[in-house]
C-alpha cells in the first residue's frame, strides 16, 4: 500500500479482493438446485456427463461453486464422481428401480386405504375435481397436461389420508424415481389406462372401501410382473446401471 492510500480506499480494495476470491455458498446452492431439478425431471438423463468447465461457463461462475454443487448432488446420490472418469448423472440398477416402485406402491396403497378410512365430504369433492381434471386432460391435452392432472389426483389422496409424514415419504421417493418415468403418458392408451385406474381408486375411497382402494392403488403402480415389464420397455437400457455381482 502506498502513502496516498487512505484507510477508506484500503478497506474498499480489501472488500473487492474478498468478493472475487471468497467462496459463495449461495451460488453453489443455486447451481445444485437447478441441476437437481433437471436430473429429477429427466432433462439430464441417467448417465449424462456433467462437465465442470461447461457448467462454470453456463452459470457464469468459477469452477469452485460448480464443484461444491456437484458434491452436494453426489451426497444426494444424484450424480457419480469417479476419479479420471468425471461426473455423470447417477444411474440405478433395474433391481433397485423395481424395489423403489414396490416401495412407492405400498406407500401409495396405504395412503389410499387411510383416505378411504377417513373420507369426508371435502375428500369426496376433491377427488371429483381431480378426476374431472384428469378426464379433461385426457381429452384435450397432451402428456404434460395429463402428468399435471395425475399429480393433482395423487395429491388429493395424500391430503385425504391426513398423514403428512406418509405423503412426504411418497413425494421424496417419486422425485428420486421420476427420471425413469419420463415416458409415462406418451400415448392415448397409457392415458386411458391411467384414467380408468383413477376412477376405480376414487370411487373406492369415496365409498369408504379401504381394501378395494388399497388394492386398486397397488395395481396402479407398475411394480407387478406385467406392469414392470411394460415399464421397462419404455426406458432406454443405457439408463440402468449394471447389477452388482452377488457376494461370494
Amino acid at each position: 500500500m502506498n502513502d496516498n492510500t487512505t484507510p477508506e480506499t484500503a478497506e474498499n480494495w480489501s472488500l473487492t479482493v474478498g468478493e472475487d476470491t471468497r467462496p459463495r455458498p449461495g451460488r453453489a446452492n443455486d447451481i445444485r438446485a437447478t441441476l437437481q431439478e433437471e436430473i429429477e425431471s429427466g432433462k439430464l438423463p441417467p448417465g449424462a456427463t456433467l462437465d465442470e468447465r461447461a457448467l462454470a461457463a453456463r452459470f457464469d461462475v468459477s469452477r469452485t461453486p460448480v464443484r461444491e454443487a456437484l458434491q452436494q448432488l453426489a451426497a444426494r446420490d444424484l450424480v457419480r464422481i469417479a476419479p479420471r472418469q468425471g461426473v455423470t448423472v447417477a444411474r440405478l440398477s433395474i433391481s433397485k428401480v423395481r424395489a423403489m416402485l414396490e416401495f412407492i406402491g405400498e406407500l401409495e396403497a396405504l395412503c389410499a386405504k387411510l383416505a378411504a378410512r377417513r373420507v369426508d365430504d371435502d375428500v369426496r369433492h376433491a377427488l371429483d375435481e381431480a378426476v374431472r381434471r384428469c378426464q379433461q386432460a385426457a381429452v384435450e391435452g397432451g402428456a404434460a397436461d395429463y402428468a399435471l392432472a395425475n399429480a393433482f389426483f395423487h395429491e388429493a389422496i395424500y391430503a385425504g389420508s391426513h398423514n403428512p409424514y406418509l405423503a412426504e415419504q411418497i413425494r421424496l421417493a417419486r422425485r428420486l424415481l421420476q427420471r425413469y418415468r419420463v415416458k409415462d403418458f406418451q400415448n392415448k392408451s397409457q392415458i386411458s389406462r391411467s384414467l380408468q385406474d383413477h376412477l376405480q381408486i376414487a370411487r373406492a375411497i369415496q365409498a369408504g372401501d379401504e381394501e378395494t382402494a388399497a388394492k386398486a392403488m397397488l395395481l396402479h403402480v407398475p411394480a407387478g410382473t406385467t406392469g414392470f415389464s411394460d415399464f421397462l420397455a419404455k426406458v432406454p437400457t443405457h439408463f440402468f446401471e449394471a447389477e452388482s455381482a452377488p457376494d461370494a
